[in-house]
């Protein structure tokens, strides 16, 4: 029996020993055992490379502020650990993790005698989050992000009332598949029969690949530029202004235009989920919208901004942003990663973008060591560190933006640091 929450949590990063596993059987048997929790919920399942978070965040508050209960389900956290699993963007309380912890324990124990071996650190989480919703916690709907691909991934046993790919990207090649068309019929998976799916997929090799799954599957697609569009009108110092299709005037809070696209996205949803949704609270859920780490400035004197960019497509899409804000200051980047990315291409961007680079390391099983990081880079003005020494690095110069970029799990083990520091 676990006692709190720290046991709680203790236990499920001990499943981590498991990696990665993809399939379902372990869920549907899980599942079975639980009365299929999972069939008692109104999901949205929300896939693709880049923009998922900000996409459910987005319609996250749509929803909410038109009066609805809203779970949402995404990975990896951020602040705490519990805010994997939350309700109107409020983290499952301790307690109820632990209950939760208690209720799955006994089956993931069963299952490590199982042919089927024990659930992943993933698994248990999902199952975690299926039973609280479907029922510790009724809520009208529970936005679903997917972790890995989507044809195998945990998430992938609902039903869900609208499906979205928000991007296709290189990320975890050695997984989904070494090209856009492989990793695309990885994300395609989560498309259901006869269920709408909401799409924003550049490449033509991947989007050709999730039409035509669309197509078999009997999915109606709205895809962005096609059955919605929009048009920016303005880039702010916080946030962008842009026409959604041609008649709601919107902002956002977040910057970029990739933040006005996935804004984009979760506007679509939100009209196919209530016909009569309000543009009020249409407005107002995009402009309430935050999602930390994705192109936050943590500080004005030194400018400091935090971006969550993992892979090539999201360094390239916050270079787009960065240039577009500050064009005319230099660029020290910040940047630590974890060994399993497409490290070359991604440094080789910083390269062509960089006045300065800082590489460090951090504390997580497959983060890229600070030296490893340094060899592939070609920058003139490169340096690595370890630790927490990067932070000497970010001086208070008005001709310089500080970008702190890379992994996820980096940011989020440096977010309250620098917060607490820098003000």
């Amino acid at each position: 029996m676990i006692q709190n929450f720290e046991e709680a949590v203790n236990w499920i990063h001990g499943r981590l020993r498991l990696g990665i596993k993809p399939g379902l059987e372990r869920m549907e048997w899980m599942m079975e055992r639980l009365g299929r929790p999972h069939q008692k919920i109104k999901a949205v399942h929300i896939g693709g490379t880049n923009g998922k978070g900000s996409t459910l965040s987005f319609l996250r508050n749509v929803l909410q502020e038109e009066g609805y209960s809203v779970g949402s389900f995404t990975s990896p956290y951020f602040e705490v650990f519990n805010e994997r699993i939350s309700v109107n963007g409020k983290p499952a309380p301790e307690e109820e993790w632990t209950a939760l912890v208690n209720k799955i324990k006994p089956l993931a124990d069963e299952l490590e005698q199982h042919e089927l071996g024990g659930p992943t650190e993933f698994e248990v989480i999902t199952a975690m989050m299926f039973y609280y919703f479907g029922e510790m916690n009724k809520v009208d709907f529970v936005l679903i992000e997917v972790g890995l691909g989507g044809r195998f991934d945990s998430t992938n046993i609902i039903e869900p009332v609208c499906s979205c790919i928000t991007s296709i990207g290189l990320d975890h090649v050695s997984i989904l598949g070494n090209s856009y068309e492989e990793i695309a019929f990885e994300k395609a998976g989560i498309i259901k029969k006869c269920t709408p799916l909401v799409l924003n997929v550049k490449h033509a090799g991947a989007r050709e690949v999730i039409l035509s799954q669309a197509e078999k599957m009997n999915a109606p697609v709205f895809e962005f530029g096609k059955q919605f569009q929009i048009e920016q009108i303005a880039s702010e110092q916080a946030g962008e202004q842009f026409i959604y299709d041609g008649e709601l005037h919107l902002k956002t809070a977040m910057s970029g235009l990739h933040q006005v696209e996935n804004a984009s996205l979760a506007v679509t949803m939100a009209k196919m989920i209530d016909h009569e949704i309000s543009s009020r609270s249409i407005k107002s859920g995009l402009e309430k919208t935050f999602w930390p780490g994705r192109f936050e400035t943590i500080s004005e004197k030194p400018l400091v901004i935090m971006d969550g960019a993992h892979n090539p497509e999201g360094i390239e899409m916050m270079m787009k942003t960065v240039r577009q804000k500050y064009s005319t200051r230099k660029i020290h980047f910040v940047f630590a990663a974890v060994s399993d990315k497409d490290l070359t291409q991604m440094i080789s961007q910083l390269d062509q973008h960089a006045d300065r680079i800082t590489f460090t390391s951090f504390d997580f099983p497959r983060a890229s060591a600070a030296a490893d990081l340094y060899k592939i880079s070609c920058h003139p003005h490169k340096k690595a560190v370890e630790g927490t020494e990067w932070l000497e690095s970010l001086t208070p110069d008005q001709h310089t933006v500080h970008m702190i970029t890379g992994s996820l799990y980096f940011l989020s083990g440096v977010y309250r640091q620098l917060k607490n520091q820098l003000n």
